[in-house]
């Protein structure tokens, strides 16, 4: 088995110009919520080049809206495609699902781009462009590893599932889509940008809305009214408390390095009709961490428990609560045991690949890990290429050696844990 690891690391460093090629080619498709139907299509080929079993279908928001773990911010999924791809094993091994998504956030602000987010430009040893570290790189790692496997002639007992699912940055309709179609494997794993380290857990999040009230007045007697703004302002001193206590209570070793275990942060204000008048509705909306190991029911009552006390700092609040919302997107927490059959084994050939142990820790984002997990009853591991500091960001890049090395680590893991035919 050995010698066959070797052979396909061999084969993959070979091809590591065809590989960053097939990443550029992805990435100067702008794959948006509601755009993939290019990327996907690319995607798309490449499986059929590899003469991989294919299941291309739009998700049916109908299908899945009944399903307790469906949030969505889409009307529909029309030219949003979804692609699973199989290589049927031989029997009697162990099958792994590979799952990454396809959509990215939008680009931003063009300004704060040194680099066109859509040109897809190779400089230092890294391919600058949206998605790249977010997580195509990590798609075109599984998908090297899968045809190394094939172009070496290796026979596998379990089944491959890669799958390249739409929706993950709006909470996973792509991924639940896949699970209600009836896929389903011993393992998961997600390249999504770990940086090459192990995530044995991730935390889980639900967007919020917040409604606080004033009284309108006119702003030369603005003395006559309650300014909803500055009332917002006290709402969100009271958030970072809540994020203190909840956080104070997260002991877990593999978030040493994580400053904010589960932050709950305000991104999108809005409020006021009028320069001159005092605003009397101001909207919050954010997003609140979820533990690993927590109930969202239970994390819901806490933030429903702790607005319902703001009347005991301010009494303006007893009599004009704030309206609290849960909307849009959800991601559910996922965990993990760190000596489960397939870390054991991502850790040892991360180990005879780079020489040193892995770094096992928690993520500080949520994935689709959650919905695998305990929709689809599917343990699952994050681990990827990219860094998550540059996810998101302007001039968003991956480095090609760690594409590369992943993609090596990935198919000596799939040798071992699928099982190869002697």
């Amino acid at each position: 088995m050995e010698e066959l690891k070797k052979r396909v690391c061999r084969w993959i460093e070979s091809q590591e110009q065809s590989a960053v090629t097939l990443l550029q080619q992805v990435v100067q498709e702008r794959s948006i919520q509601g755009e993939e139907a290019s990327a996907q299509a690319i995607i798309l080929e490449k499986c059929r080049q590899l003469g991989l079993a294919i299941d291309l279908w739009e998700p049916s928001k109908k299908l899945m809206e009944s399903h307790p773990h469906f949030f969505t911010v889409r009307n529909h999924f029309k030219n949003s495609p979804n692609i699973v791809a199989l290589l049927k094993g031989c029997g009697n091994g162990k099958s792994i699902i590979l799952n990454g998504h396809i959509d990215v956030v939008p680009e931003g602000d063009l300004e704060q781009w040194e680099h066109d987010p859509y040109k897809a430009e190779i400089e230092d040893g890294k391919v600058y462009g949206r998605g790249t570290t977010d997580m195509k790189g990590g798609n075109i790692a599984m998908l090297m590893a899968i045809e190394a496997i094939k172009e070496n002639d290796i026979k596998l007992k379990g089944d491959i599932i890669f799958q390249s699912v739409i929706e993950e940055e709006s909470g996973g309709a792509g991924t639940l889509a896949a699970i209600l179609r009836g896929y389903k494997a011993d393992g998961a794993i997600i390249p999504e940008p770990t940086n090459m380290k192990i995530f044995t857990k991730q935390q889980g999040s639900m967007w919020f809305r917040l409604k606080v009230k004033g009284k309108a007045a006119h702003g030369g007697t603005k003395y006559e009214g309650v300014s909803a703004i500055e009332k917002s302002i006290t709402v969100i001193e009271q958030l970072k408390q809540l994020e203190k206590i909840r956080n104070d209570r997260i002991k877990d070793p593999l978030y040493k390095n994580t400053p904010i275990p589960i932050p709950i942060n305000v991104g999108k204000i809005s409020g006021g009709t009028w320069p001159s008048s005092v605003a009397d509705l101001v909207i919050l909306e954010g997003r609140c961490g979820i533990a690993p190991n927590e109930d969202i029911l239970e994390a819901k009552k806490e933030v429903e428990k702790f607005l319902n006390t703001l009347g005991e700092t301010d009494g303006w609040f007893k009599e004009n609560p704030v309206d609290l919302e849960w909307f849009g997107a959800r991601w559910l927490p996922n965990e993990m045991s760190s000596d489960h059959e397939l870390v054991t084994l991502l850790k040892k050939e991360y180990k005879a690949l780079q020489g040193e142990e892995a770094v096992i820790e928690a993520s500080p984002w949520g994935t689709d890990g959650g919905l695998l997990s305990k929709a689809g009853g599917v343990p699952t591991v994050v681990f990827g290429p990219g860094e998550t500091k540059v996810a998101h960001f302007p001039n968003e890049y991956i480095e090609i050696k760690k594409m590369i090395d992943t993609a090596k680590i990935m198919a000596c893991l799939l040798i071992e844990w699928c099982g190869a035919v002697d």
